[in-house]
């Protein structure tokens, strides 16, 4: 295979460029991925590098499994060499191999961010506060960005300028004593702690430094300053540091992603070298001039052009709608004449995206009502499920008995008779003693733990057996069977099955038991490990429902990555987008356009602007006004349809479906729906197949109804017009 071939010039140039530190400002669609791992394959193919020493790091796992995919085209099995993930993943993979300098086992434990509220909770309560006075999340909030800027409580200290703070500070410090107690690490930390290594022991930092020659960072706008400062510190040999990024697809700051890493590239390497990638190989030249209309307002920036040798395209299409219900109708219309008309559209390769998630619900009542097909990013995560949450806590304290939050977790679930009594007098025992929850148990057990009534220290004593029962099998069995004696031993299979609405959990359960199969090297405590840490790795992003012919409904900020041939964006407004708190900030307002910006690049083929003359969102309704980025957009790029009409100050609606000459091949112009059903039905939907309605309620002269469908998720559909018959349960 000859590596070069198939790529641009501007391509070219960034992969042969191997010496030195080099800067790729990759437009949307510009190829970035295909650069990244063309540039790993000209490195071991052609220059002859090991690939052991290369190390190319993602923000995603979703975006580490294609490059793995795609290097495995490229070097085959010379990809189990390289040192490929998430920054996340792979500090983790350092901190088990170092952390031992740094009282760290490598049994630790990754918190998630409900575990970490859950800490946090905790640790409010133990610095003597009220956690219903000082809000856990903002207090995290608080946490994770000192974390981002390498703070350690000691250092927050020393910036402190408010009482907030100050109380951010005790409990930090706090929080920190009890992770490190428990033998625990949050996502933050993986990233901090690993800096930290590096700067107090420079023997291992030399020895990261030396084995990675050449590093590839891609999505270098998302960096934060931990990110930032790691990179550097493993670059700092070899300046071999090749970076991939584009300002103007800097949308992260809420997650403390720091847009001046890539601006002053050039000043803290200032040898590097900067190629801009600007070919466009995904949308229509209209897309992409309406595109570099918008974010040419914007000041902080570098400066580029987007070209493609794609076809014109058809206007960008801002639609004027009345409220935010005539938009999703607008919406459903536009799809079903858009897949009707051309045989090259299906459903799937629409999306509908918007700034915040409370914009769904109007989209979600329009798609179930005329029985179109969707998903939504962002729904209920599968591991963050009650069930799911409460078996990985079970395998969580099985690995590291040290973990309070686990163990508190599941302590009496399912209930096994210890009250919240006995668990206050435990903790506080504990924090007395400066020890684990679990070593308190086990003392209990030997009489020299608190003094408790003698049924709690029982209960405690027979759980603290379960645990060091399931601690020996996890040495004996496969994953999965070990979760089969979690299952049994801790009767939480009886529990659950004893639950009203158990299928469902049950098959999630089931769901998590099939994953863990697949991890079977014939090394149980090995395998556990990668699990969990598997399991605390996973992001959002991982765990987006696939489903055939839907379409996507998304935040702008969660379409990052993807891209489809048809987006309708909506809520184009002032006070949404931008959203109304940027509204007094440049810096803010710059990002609510490159938002935007990101969602417009999304496209192929066509793309909606939607705005609305009115609004009802949170309960209040008023008049809205359309966004000034449209302002931005010369008028000759767009073609203008409003749906209402506004004369003499009197309005008057135009149905949506009113603009077409036929209507919805989904419409409720059929004969409505004269069935009746229960809690427990087996129904078949002509869309989503068969499902079980889980409950149901009056809707007007209607019944509104919540049903699970194994293959489409849980949708609410009105029973009149939703095309299902009811079926009979298979007896076998």
């Amino acid at each position: 295979m000859d590596i070069l071939s198939e790529l641009n010039q501007s391509q070219r140039e960034a992969v042969e460029t191997i010496e030195g530190p080099l800067l790729i400002l990759a437009g949307p669609g510009s190829g970035k991925t295909k650069v990244i791992t063309h540039r790993i394959a000209y490195l071991i193919k052609t220059c002859g590098v090991s690939p052991h020493r290369i190390m190319a790091v993602t923000f995603t796992n979703k975006a580490s499994r294609e490059m793995q995919e795609r290097l495995e085209i490229l070097v085959g099995q010379a990809i189990e060499k390289i040192t490929l993930g998430t920054f996340h993943a792979i500090c983790a993979r350092i901190l088990r191999q170092e952390g031992k300098v740094i009282g760290l086992n490598s049994k630790f434990t990754i918190y998630d961010e409900d575990d970490q509220l859950s800490l946090i909770k905790q640790s409010i309560q133990e610095v003597g506060l009220d956690p219903k006075q000082y809000a856990p999340k903002a207090v995290q909030s608080a946490i994770k960005f000192a974390k981002s800027q390498l703070l350690t409580p000691d250092d927050y200290a020393l910036y402190t300028s408010s009482y907030f703070e100050e109380i951010v500070q005790r409990v930090y410090e706090r929080y920190q004593q009890v992770l490190h107690q428990s033998q625990v690490v949050d996502f933050d930390d993986l990233l901090m702690k690993v800096v930290q290594l590096f700067n107090d022991h420079s023997s291992i930092l030399s020895k990261y430094q030396s084995r990675f020659i050449h590093i590839l960072v891609d999505e270098f706008q998302d960096t934060n300053t931990t990110q930032y400062q790691l990179i550097k510190q493993l670059a700092g040999k070899h300046q071999n540091i090749c970076v991939v990024g584009d300002p103007d697809q800097s949308i992260y700051s809420w997650r403390y992603a720091d847009m001046r890493n890539i601006l002053s590239f050039e000043r803290d390497y200032p040898n590097a070298k900067v190629v801009l990638l600007e070919q466009n190989y995904r949308s229509t030249k209209a897309i992409l001039d309406v595109a570099s209309s918008l974010i040419s307002a914007n000041i902080e920036r570098k400066q580029k052009k987007l070209t493609t040798d794609n076809e014109a395209g058809l206007p960008v299409t801002v639609v004027e709608t009345y409220n935010e219900g005539e938009e999703a109708q607008f919406i459903v219309s536009e799809i079903d004449k858009l897949v009707t008309e051309d045989s090259t559209i299906s459903p799937a390769d629409c999306a509908v995206m918007y700034r915040i998630n409370a914009q769904s619900r109007a989209l979600e009542e329009s798609f179930v009502r005329h029985g179109m097909p969707y998903r939504l990013v962002g729904g209920t995560r599968f591991y963050s499920r009650r069930e799911i949450k409460d078996i990985v806590a079970y395998l969580k304290l099985i690995h590291n008995p040290y973990d309070n939050v686990s163990l508190m977790r599941i302590i009496n679930v399912p209930g096994r008779g210890i009250g919240s009594r006995t668990i206050s007098e435990l903790t506080s025992w504990a924090k007395s003693q400066d020890i684990s929850l679990y070593n308190a148990i086990k003392l209990v057990g030997d009489n020299k733990g608190p003094q408790l009534a003698a049924r709690a220290s029982t209960a405690l004593t027979n759980f603290s057996l379960l645990i060091n029962e399931l601690i020996q099998k996890s040495n004996e069995l496969a994953l999965c069977d070990l979760v089969d004696e979690v299952l049994n031993k801790s009767g939480y299979r009886n529990y659950i099955l004893s639950e009203e609405n158990s299928e469902e959990r049950w098959e999630n359960i089931m769901a998590l038991r099939a994953d863990a199969r697949e991890y079977n090297t014939g090394k149980p405590e090995d395998d556990l490990t990668a699990f969990l840490e598997k399991i605390s790795l996973v992001s959002p992003d991982d765990e987006t429902e696939e489903k055939a012919n839907a379409t996507t409904l998304t935040t702008l900020h969660q379409a990052k990555g993807l891209e489809f041939p048809v987006v309708f964006i909506i809520g184009v407004e002032e006070g949404l987008l931008p959203h109304w708190r940027s509204q007094d900030n440049t810096e803010e307002l710059e990002e609510e356009r490159r938002l935007f910006y990101v969602g417009v690049t999304r496209a192929k083929k066509r793309v909606y602007v939607l705005y609305t003359y009115r609004r009802n969102l949170f309960g209040n309704s008023g008049g809205s006004e359309k966004s000034r980025f449209l302002k931005d957009i010369p008028q000759e790029l767009v073609v203008t349809k409003p749906l209402w009409e506004n004369e003499e100050q009197e309005i008057e609606c135009t149905p949506v479906t009113a603009i077409y000459r036929k209507p919805l091949s989904q419409s409720p112009q059929r004969p409505a729906n004269t069935i009746t059903v229960s809690a427990g039905d087996n129904i078949r939907h002509a869309v989503f197949g068969d499902g079980v309605v889980i409950n149901c309620s009056p809707f007007g002269d209607d019944q509104q109804a919540t049903v699970d469908f194994p293959g489409a998720g849980v949708k609410r559909l009105l029973i009149s017009l939703a095309p299902i018959e009811k079926i009979e349960r298979n007896s076998d």
